[in-house]
């Protein structure tokens, strides 16, 4: 079939489109559903006993060490909860340095000597596993025979069931290293950067008077831009397909140039695909917050709330996996590719971060009045250091030849670092002046 009989056939099938039954119904109240495939701290609280659950606690609080002797009580407590819902196997989920999510399944039944089978899951396995890793991505830090890679648990981000239409599956994020202790994932630098963020940031605040501050941790909130495209167009282009993006074709006759797309009314057919990731957003335990219409046609973005650092990049991942799944449902495409179509916008993953704890709030919030708020500035002034000095580092994190290709029109560019820190009043000016108030300039390091 040629490409012009190609597309004419997918606009017929696209003007044939009926769309899919919705998933949810009348009586469904979003908030009951929000986490109940979670294995959360409400779960555990109802489900472990009191001492169990407050060593647990200890750990995803305050970063004690995990008591081994605890580890065989939530493991037969998180097998039980796993089967109610329906799972028959467990996986480790880890992201090694492939791009991408990586995850073996086992299942809970093994046969037992009368011919049945009994769902089995011990602490030891809860808390490490045994996938190979010779043919992951490790960057020279191994040899051959040294290829063996070990999962350890993550408790600080909970375990989830995931649903499929094929059976469900108890998911139990974790890390991955080698044998010999190196990472071999994307997570395992994330908790050590975070632990030894902790332990500086704990020890400024006790120069500032607390005595014996709570954990310290990062949260961010991943805003993730991405485009919808029908499947069969999807299908009708080969380099699409197979790519995420396209590798020729005519400019559109109307682009982004009155930027009348950007918070526009969402397509009905949009909308209904919207809700139903957000309901399986919601089971997850995903906050899903905000969606709109982005800059380019046909591209949309969904904002979660901010989470613990660690929970965030977790559930970014499941995002893109449920999207997916949903969109081919809904008959569509997802592409996160960060420039599927020339000349105009491009998909970004803009991410708002900040430093804190339950007891003193965010570390990058000024009080009443900032110039007396040492601890603040302070603060501040690391976050600035940090940038500057580590530049390079914060650059070589983003650069790609798809990334630095992204935007069209109405972003700086991912090749330009800075930090605004918003107009402020001059200390040295007085409040009769006209000019009393000078705007601070914007710090930009090109590269």
């Amino acid at each position: 079939m040629s490409g012009n009989s190609a597309r004419r056939q997918a606009i017929r099938d696209v003007r044939a489109y009926v769309p899919p039954a919705p998933s949810y119904t009348a009586a469904e109240t979003p908030g009951e559903i929000f986490g109940e495939n979670v294995f959360s701290k409400v779960v555990m609280q109802k489900r472990l006993p009191k001492s169990v659950y407050k060593s647990v606690m200890a750990t995803i609080e305050h970063g004690a060490r995990l008591d081994p002797l605890v580890a065989d009580a939530v493991a037969s407590a998180m097998k039980d909860w796993a089967l109610e819902k329906g799972a028959t196997h467990y996986a480790h989920v880890f992201y090694p340095l492939t791009g991408l999510t990586a995850e073996k399944h086992d299942s809970f039944f093994e046969p037992v000597g009368d011919g049945t089978a009994l769902a089995e899951f011990a602490g030891k396995t809860l808390v490490q596993g045994e996938p190979d890793a010779s043919s992951f991505p490790n960057g020279g830090l191994r040899n051959t025979f040294e290829a063996r890679g070990y999962t350890g648990w993550d408790v600080t981000s909970p375990a989830y069931v995931l649903e499929n239409p094929n059976g469900n599956t108890l998911c139990i994020p974790t890390v991955f290293v080698s044998m010999t202790g190196e990472a071999l994932d994307h997570k395992t630098p994330l908790l050590r950067s975070q632990q030894a963020m902790g332990e500086h940031a704990e020890r400024i605040l006790r120069l500032f008077g607390h005595t014996d501050p709570a954990r310290i941790v990062s949260f961010c909130g991943p805003e993730q831009e991405y485009f919808l495209v029908d499947r069969h167009f999807f299908l009708a282009r080969p380099d699409l397909l197979n790519s995420g993006r396209t590798l020729f074709g005519a400019k559109p006759p109307k682009g982004q140039e009155f930027d009348d797309h950007y918070f526009g009314a969402i397509p009905e057919r949009v909308l209904g695909f919207m809700m139903d990731t957000e309901r399986e957003l919601f089971k997850l335990g995903i906050p899903a917050k905000t969606r709109h219409n982005e800059v380019a046609p046909g591209q949309f973005e969904i904002a979660p709330m901010f989470e613990r650092g660690n929970i965030a990049a977790d559930h970014q991942q499941l995002l893109m996996t449920t999207f997916k799944s949903v969109a081919k449902k809904h008959g569509m495409a997802c592409l996160f590719h960060e420039k599927p179509f020339q000349g105009v916008n491009g998909s970004g993953k803009h991410v708002n971060f900040s430093l804190g704890n339950n007891e003193l709030g965010s570390l990058l919030v000024p009080g009443d009045n900032p110039h007396d708020n040492a601890q603040f500035l302070v603060f501040c002034a690391a976050v600035i250091r940090a940038v500057h000095k580590y530049a390079g580092l914060l650059r070589v994190s983003v650069a790609s030849a798809t990334n630095d290709h992204r935007l069209g029109a109405n972003e700086a560019p991912p090749a330009i670092i800075s930090i605004f820190l918003g107009p402020t009043s001059s200390p040295t000016s007085s409040s009769r002046s006209p000019r009393a108030r000078q705007p601070r300039p914007r710090t930009r390091a090109p590269w």
